[in-house]
């Protein structure tokens, strides 16, 4: 695998992820692949995406997605939504929701195997398909008003299967 003017990787996993990284980034028109490298941050769609690889799952990586804070006083519907969602739409994905006990924010992780059929391409169409559930959570779950919001959680999930 080549990692083009990129440092020379000699784990095969990790070089396969480093290549996917600059594929990524390339199609989605990010510039500053270096920083991506390093920080292994981005922002898409405004939303912050960590995309990360680890030892202890070296043919896999791995995208979370901030979906932003919780309203005030709905966390434990919140915890519901994301345990139905979980159960019943994300788990086919590999993806769980999750709020952070630190900043009160919701995040979704994605595993991906690092397969021969992704690339570059299929990345940044994951991109896309969960930045617009984020949309969804945000604009309609976590920053709702009470009376849209009460009718969204009574549990029509269709949104979430296209």
């Amino acid at each position: 695998m080549s990692n083009g003017p990129y440092t020379e990787i000699s784990d095969p996993d990790q070089a396969r992820f480093v290549d996917l990284l600059v594929e990524l980034c390339e199609q989605i028109d990010i510039i500053d692949v270096n920083s991506v490298l390093q920080r292994r941050q981005l922002v898409y769609q405004g939303f912050d995406v960590i995309i990360d690889h680890v030892l202890n799952d070296p043919q896999a990586l791995y995208m979370q997605f901030d979906y932003g804070m919780t309203t005030a006083g709905r966390t434990l519907t919140i915890f519901r939504l994301m345990l139905e969602s979980n159960l019943l739409v994300y788990a086919q994905d590999q993806a769980q929701l999750g709020l952070d006990p630190d900043s009160g924010n919701s995040h979704l992780i994605v595993r991906l195997p690092m397969t021969d059929d992704i690339d570059g391409a299929w990345l940044a169409d994951t991109l896309r398909h969960y930045a617009e559930h984020g949309r969804y959570w945000r604009e309609h779950l976590l920053q709702a008003p009470d009376e849209l919001y009460e009718a969204i959680s009574s549990g029509n999930y269709l949104w979430l299967r296209g």
